[in-house]
């Protein structure tokens, strides 16, 4: 069984989704790009180009909201520090 460094750690699977779209989202944009070029050829940009934008602002959307919700009170993760501060403010007034 492998175990990670201590220093080391695990990659959020949202960011890893943002990666991936934020990639395809360059890759389509060259080869349009490419294609166009070649073909001379302009219609491509109607359809391509403003639907994985659109991809990509949705994967956007998600990703912040979703780290929004983490780094909040009520999310899943959120600094100790402020946790303690929060419950020290709590509990002395």
């Amino acid at each position: 069984m492998k175990r990670r460094a201590k220093g080391k750690k695990k990659i959020a699977f949202s960011k890893i989704i943002f990666a991936g779209v934020s990639i395809m989202t360059i890759s389509v944009v060259i080869f349009s790009c490419r294609m166009i070029y070649m073909t001379g050829n302009l219609s491509p940009l109607a359809y391509l180009i403003p639907s994985i934008f659109a991809e990509l602002a949705t994967a956007t959307g998600f990703y912040y909201k979703k780290a929004e919700k983490e780094n909040t009170k009520g999310g899943i993760i959120y600094d100790s520090a402020m946790a303690e501060r929060t419950n020290n403010e709590e509990y002395s007034g």
